[in-house]
C-alpha cells in the first residue's frame, strides 16, 4: 500500500510541477500576461458602452415640444443608427474586440483611424444623450450632485450659464459637456464634431455625465437657426436621476 501511495504522490508531484512550469513558461513568453491584461475591462465611471445601438428608452414624441417627434425619429433612426453601423465596420477593419467596452477604444482614440474616431464618438455620445433625457425630466439636480455643482461652479445657476455658453459658442457642430475630471471635480467643456472628454485628444478630459448635441440635425426642424432656444429647452427634459447616477459612479 505504501508503494502505491508513493507512486500516486510522485505522479501528483510531477503533474503539479509540469503545470507550474507551463505557467512560468507562459509568463516568461508574455502569453499569460497578455491574456490576463486582455481580461481586464476598463469602463467609464461605472458605465460601459457597447458597439450596437440600444433601443430608445421612450417614444419619438415623448420629449415634445422641447424636441419634436420628427427630429427625434430622424436623429435616432438615421444619424445615430449610421454611427453605430459605421462603427461596427471600423471595428472589423481595425481588429477591435467588440466584446470589450467602447470606452477602451475612445481612451486611446489617437491610435485609430478618423473613421473610428468619428463613428466611435458619434455612437458613444448619442447612447449617453438618449439616456440623460426623459419625458419626466426637468427641474434641478439634488443631493450629492447639486452639492458638487455648487462647489465647482458657485451655484446651479452659474453652472447653467457656463454650460449654455459652451453649447451656444461651439462653432459649427459639436457637443457641450458636464464631466468629472481626474480630481473628481465637475468641469464644463465643449468638443467639436463627435469628439468627447473620454478621448485622449480632448482638450479637457473627464468622464461625461451630461451632454448636449448641438449639431443642426438635433434641432433644426423645430428651431431652425435658433440654437439658444434649443439649448434653453434642453433643461426641461434632463433626467437628473440618470445624471446623478452617472456622477456617483464616476467619483
Amino acid at each position: 500500500m505504501k508503494k502505491i501511495e508513493n507512486i500516486s504522490s510522485r505522479r501528483k508531484f510531477l503533474s503539479d510541477t509540469t503545470k507550474a512550469g507551463l505557467v512560468m513558461g507562459l509568463v516568461g513568453t508574455g502569453i499569460l500576461a497578455s491574456s490576463c491584461a486582455a481580461a481586464k475591462v476598463t469602463t467609464s465611471g461605472g458605465f460601459s458602452t457597447g458597439f450596437s445601438q440600444t433601443p430608445l428608452p421612450y417614444g419619438f414624441s415623448a420629449l415634445a415640444p422641447n424636441i419634436d417627434a420628427k427630429t427625434m425619429e430622424i436623429h435616432y433612426t438615421k444619424h445615430a443608427a449610421a454611427y453605430a453601423s459605421n462603427l461596427m465596420d471600423a471595428a472589423k477593419e481595425e481588429g477591435v474586440d467588440i466584446s470589450k467596452p467602447l470606452e477602451n477604444v475612445l481612451a486611446s482614440i489617437s491610435k485609430y483611424s478618423v473613421k473610428m474616431r468619428n463613428n466611435g464618438g458619434g455612437h458613444y455620445n448619442h447612447e449617453l444623450f438618449w439616456n440623460i433625457m426623459s419625458p419626466d425630466g426637468g427641474g434641478k439636480p439634488k443631493g450629492k450632485l447639486l452639492e458638487a455643482i455648487t462647489a465647482s461652479f458657485g451655484s446651479y445657476e452659474s453652472f447653467v450659464t457656463q454650460f449654455e455658453n459652451a453649447a451656444k459658442t461651439r462653432f459649427g457642430s459639436g457637443w457641450s459637456w458636464l464631466s468629472v475630471d481626474s480630481s473628481n471635480k465637475l468641469v464644463v467643456s465643449s468638443t467639436p464634431n463627435q469628439d468627447n472628454p473620454l478621448m485622449d485628444v480632448a482638450e479637457i478630459k473627464g468622464t461625461p455625465i451630461l451632454g448636449l448635441d448641438v449639431w443642426e440635425h438635433a434641432y433644426y426642424l423645430n428651431y431652425q437657426n435658433r440654437r439658444p432656444d434649443y439649448v434653453s429647452a434642453f433643461w426641461n427634459v434632463v433626467n437628473w436621476d440618470a445624471v446623478s447616477n452617472r456622477f456617483e459612479k464616476a467619483i
